[in-house]
């Protein structure tokens, strides 16, 4: 399944995404699971299969809003520097273990919404990346078992405000301005997905491909950034992993590309579909 959530008629909800439009599962479960980070934690997918089952789509998918896959996550957790050439072109030695770094939910922005320009930078960077929703979640998850606590995987984009985020060696102020991390269109279940190590990654500014990699190139593989998370704090239902962006980065170019008022930025991953966001000024 595709699940998607979005506004329509002026109310939130969420629902399946099928080539047809989109299957309302508020107005038909909503009562059980209010949303779809509810839908999850409460192992809702066989009541959401039911509920859509031979029904009609209720709305276009072109008539809704698109919202952040999941709007209230407990955790957003990114991973930095995990390709091996982004790692190199930014000239950061290896690390033993993953480099990590928290978002907070506001900075999120759905599909085909704007992803905003602060004010105060003209240094807004791309960053496409492979998100990793949690299912079950829990504590010290060995990687052999790290399907077992995953719902589904989107497509996240990392924006970055490079001045801000290199005003210390900590990144937190240059990944928190708000609206300036997309992440959509919608969470494909796992089990439609199948392997995520082997998918493509495009990020494309207004047509042209910036970043292309597969998830093979992965520094630290899905398994081991769950075994490593789980090893100082709980994974719940909801939570967000972004694993990390390729080489290719507009801070890191020369000349160097920032996003700015106008622009058009889409992250495409196979087996997923493209995350679409207009750029505009704060």
């Amino acid at each position: 399944m595709k699940l998607v959530s979005y506004t329509a008629d002026g109310k939130q909800a969420y629902g399946i995404a099928r080539d047809d439009g989109i299957v309302d599962l508020t107005a038909r479960i909503g009562d059980s699971y209010p949303d779809l980070k509810s839908l999850i934690a409460g192992d809702g997918f066989r009541a959401a299969q039911a509920a859509a089952d031979g029904e009609k789509a209720d709305h276009g998918l072109d008539g809704i809003t698109y919202r952040p896959v999941i709007g209230n996550p407990d955790k957003i957790i990114c991973v930095g520097l995990n390709y091996k050439a982004h790692r190199e072109e930014t000239g950061r030695a290896p690390t033993d273990n993953p480099a990590l770094f928290l978002r907070f939910a506001d900075t999120q922005a759905g599909h085909n919404q704007p992803m905003i320009k602060p004010a105060n930078s003209d240094m807004f960077d791309y960053e496409g990346e492979l998100a990793v929703i949690i299912g079950k979640g829990g504590r010290h998850v060995k990687a052999a078992d790290y399907a077992s606590v995953i719902a589904g995987y989107s497509i996240y984009n990392d924006g970055s405000v490079r001045d801000f985020q290199s005003h210390t060696i900590q990144w937190t102020a240059g990944k928190n301005f708000p609206k300036t991390g997309g992440f959509g269109p919608w969470m494909v279940t796992a089990d439609e997905l199948g392997d995520p190590s082997r998918l493509e990654l495009t990020t494309r500014l207004n047509g042209e491909v910036l970043q292309n990699a597969t998830t093979d190139l992965l520094i630290f593989d899905i398994p081991t950034l769950i075994e490593y998370i789980t090893s100082f704090t709980e994974l719940r239902a909801g939570d967000v992993i972004s694993t990390g962006t390729p080489g290719g980065v507009g801070n890191k170019r020369d000349p160097q590309i920032f996003m700015k008022d106008g622009d058009t930025v889409e992250v495409e991953i196979s087996k997923i579909g493209t995350l679409v966001n207009p750029i505009v000024n704060e």
